[in-house]
């Protein structure tokens, strides 16, 4: 019996130990921290991997995550330095750099950064007037993420950007803001639409210009080619008449014949539209030789 109990006691002693051991394994994950205590005062920092307490001595004292975290605070009342209140909500982006002096540098971080965003805010809109602070979003970023990493670098904490994420200025000032930004838009809709007139009135003069020119062009063609045909029935009678004296030369007509053929063959292009018709100065004398001619042709009969 006593070696039974015995035997008993021992495999209970075994199992407890073997329970505290598993249960002082530990594995820490991607982008977390553990914040090692031995004996009340801190011991080290465990990063990713599997990691063993020594039971009763050492413990976990903070669990830190190491992601980025977003805070958005709720909307801070702020006075401009034209005497504007305004609400305004910010949003922290931060990153905890180091877990042991996120653990012990300050009580309630959080609690801590939003204090602080508050104040810092309250800072830098306190030197703008309103107008400037609709219009300087960036630069008070800026600011504000500068001062804040600066402050919150010794709680471990690393500020990566600050949004204002809403400016809420005063119901009446709202109201002159519609009305101002309604004015604006009218006032565009009547450059676009005078614009729009405008590129209208180019258009049509553009085209009625084509078209004067176009008319003009057909008006240029009908006169050339009026011209040329005047010019082809010149040509034509001339050749004919070129004709008419070569076959005269080849039947031995004489001078006065050729000469007066010459003078009907301007007779025949006189009674075209021609206006002028200039006659060669052999051939002026020629109708006073028209009864001798119609003599001669007659005895040669």
């Amino acid at each position: 019996m006593d070696f039974g109990f015995g035997f008993l006691i021992i495999a209970l002693l075994v199992i407890v130990a073997v329970a505290i051991l598993i249960k002082n394994i530990r594995v820490v994950q991607q982008a977390k921290a553990f914040v090692i205590e031995r004996l009340g005062a801190y011991q080290t920092t465990w990063n990713v991997g599997l990691h063993f307490k020594i039971p009763f001595i050492e413990k976990v004292a903070k669990v830190v995550s190491l992601k980025e975290q977003v805070v958005d605070f709720p909307p801070q009342p702020v006075i401009t330095k034209d005497n504007v209140t305004m609400q305004i909500d910010t949003v922290i982006y931060f990153q905890i750099t180091d877990p042991k002096m996120y653990t012990y540098g300050v009580e309630h971080p959080l609690t801590a950064i939003e204090n602080l965003t508050a104040t810092t805010l309250r800072n830098i809109i306190g030197e703008l007037e309103l107008d400037q602070t609709l219009t300087s979003r960036d630069i008070i970023n800026s600011k504000m993420r500068a001062i804040l990493d600066e402050a919150t670098d010794l709680w471990g904490i690393k500020v990566n950007r600050v949004e204002l994420k809403n400016i809420v200025p005063p119901r009446e000032i709202q109201d002159a803001m519609e009305k101002q930004m309604k004015a604006e838009r009218e006032r565009r809709e009547s450059i676009l639409k005078a614009e729009g007139e405008k590129k209208s009135a180019i258009l049509l003069a553009e085209g009625e210009r084509e078209s004067a020119i176009l008319r003009a062009d057909a008006q240029k063609q009908s006169h050339i080619l009026e011209a040329e045909g005047q010019a082809e029935a010149i040509i034509k009678v001339q050749q004919a008449t070129a004709e008419g004296i070569r076959l005269l030369n080849e039947a031995g007509a004489s001078e006065e014949v050729i000469k007066l053929r010459a003078l009907e063959a301007f007779q025949a292009a006189a009674d075209g539209k021609a206006t002028k018709i200039i006659i060669p100065s052999e051939i002026q004398g020629l109708a006073g030789l028209a009864s001798s001619f119609k003599e001669v042709i007659t005895d040669v009969k």
